[in-house]
């Protein structure tokens, strides 16, 4: 998702307002050393019995949370613009078969539209880089403590760990957060604002939710109201420009919850004010030093937590269906950083 031609610029800003420290080190995983699954690994038997309630409602609905995918969706400046080419329609000789197809010219398909980060797409160096001197990748840990040459050993090699094949399937019970209502008082949360660990839990508590809370392996997604301005044809150019997300204390939260992956209708999940991009605004309060993108940096390289960024998550907000069953298979890509995906929902509309 990110290039650092955009990252570097906004070192400088995301130190004005620090009151915390971030984590510049890795260090083995809660499940040891060696990990690559991260908050995968309390997915099984336990989540998938939680997910039984919501598919054996006969009020349940399913519901899409990935938007559709096309040339002229939205796309992200931090990743190389997806182009498809359809092909005519063909056939083979001697047969009464006709078949259509198309191919990607152009683009990342695992860092535009409704997308999936694997752990392995952020890292974290000892010291900020100045952006002018060679980029020192080797120098780069992961999540669990590897390394740079653990990783991605050549600057053309695909993740030799942590990658998105690495991703078991995600099917799990789901926690919908209605912050538009909530913080937003019936409107989209505005460019910059943060969503906090106490945001999360006086949510919990207006939605009914305050005795189950969350669970070790729940899925967390957050209704901003951000995507409510996904449009496509994207003529405006407006979506990707700026946006609300999730504050450092929410992250650490999360953390402590055990929550195997973020998702938020927004397109960075870090928040990003007006100018934001161009560091001619500052990270929210509360943000460490020298991560802008602190949500990125502590959820892929200290937790283990998956984030999808561009959910749609309208129709299930609108519905209220609070707790669902959620079912998430990213595609397996070989030594991908991040995939397109298509998150479904299975739960119950309130009555």
């Amino acid at each position: 998702m990110f290039t650092s031609r955009f990252v570097w610029t906004l070192a400088a800003a995301s130190a004005l307002v620090s009151v915390a420290e971030a984590q510049t080190t890795t260090g083995p995983s809660r499940w040891g050393a060696g990990d690559e699954l991260g908050m995968a690994n309390t997915l099984g038997s336990a989540t998938w019995q939680r997910c039984a309630q919501s598919l054996a409602n006969p009020r349940a609905n399913s519901y899409e949370l990935s938007h559709l995918r096309s040339n002229t969706m939205p796309q992200s400046p931090f990743g190389v613009p997806l182009r498809d080419k359809y092909r005519p329609t063909v056939g083979i000789p001697g047969t009464v078969h006709a078949f259509n197809g198309e191919e990607t010219v152009s683009g990342e398909p695992g860092a535009q539209g409704t997308q999936m980060d694997a752990i392995g797409h952020f890292a974290v160096l000892p010291e900020p880089w100045d952006g002018k001197s060679e980029f020192p990748a080797d120098k780069a840990r992961y999540y669990s403590g590897y390394k740079q040459s653990d990783i991605k050993p050549t600057p053309d090699s695909p993740l030799q760990k942590l990658g998105i094949e690495k991703v078991p399937p995600i099917v799990t019970t789901a926690v919908l957060l209605d912050a538009k209502t909530y913080l937003g008082k019936g409107t989209a949360m505005k460019p910059g604002e943060a969503v906090t660990a106490k945001d999360i839990e006086g949510m919990l508590n207006v939605q009914g939710l305050q005795n189950r809370g969350l669970l070790p392996g729940d899925v967390l997604y957050i209704y901003t109201g951000w995507g409510d301005n996904w449009k496509d044809p994207d003529t405006e150019k407006f979506y990707y420009t700026k946006g609300p997300g999730l504050a450092y204390d929410a992250a650490k939260y999360i953390e402590e919850k055990q929550v195997v992956l973020l998702a938020l209708d927004n397109p960075f999940t870090d928040p990003v004010a007006d100018g934001f991009l161009q560091g001619k605004a500052s990270p929210p309060a509360g943000t460490p030093p020298n991560t802008p993108f602190a949500i990125h940096h502590h959820n892929l390289t200290q937790a283990g937590i998956y984030q999808i960024q561009n959910a749609n998550l309208g129709a299930l907000a609108n519905d209220k269906v609070w707790v669902s069953c959620t079912m998430i298979l990213p595609l397996r890509a070989q030594g991908n950083s991040g995939s397109p995906v298509r998150p479904v929902a299975i739960g119950a509309p309130a009555q």
